[in-house]
């Protein structure tokens, strides 16, 4: 293996994830951001009231969106193992 090519596996991990986290990065900051001003607008500052909505949100989106990132997943993985006899020379 040279090293471009392990510099491209790499690098193509690293797109993969950031590409399946950065939708829920999203999510929890849109949440976090409205419960922010709610608890600003009503002066209440209950750390229950900020955690809980995150993480419904973030369960809520990871549930909606773990079909695609199964998928890009899948995808990754096949091209990795698909080309392992090209890499091993």
């Amino acid at each position: 293996m040279t090293p471009d090519t392990a510099v491209h596996i790499v690098s193509q991990a690293l797109w993969t994830t950031v590409l399946l986290c950065a939708p829920l990065l999203v999510i929890g900051f849109a949440v976090g951001i409205v419960v922010n001003i709610i608890q600003i607008a009503t002066s209440m500052q209950d750390s229950a009231f900020s955690t809980i909505p995150r993480l419904a949100a973030f369960l809520f989106g990871f549930l909606l969106l773990m079909p695609w990132m199964l998928k890009e997943l899948s995808a990754y993985s096949i091209g990795v193992f698909g080309d392992l006899s090209r890499y091993a020379r």
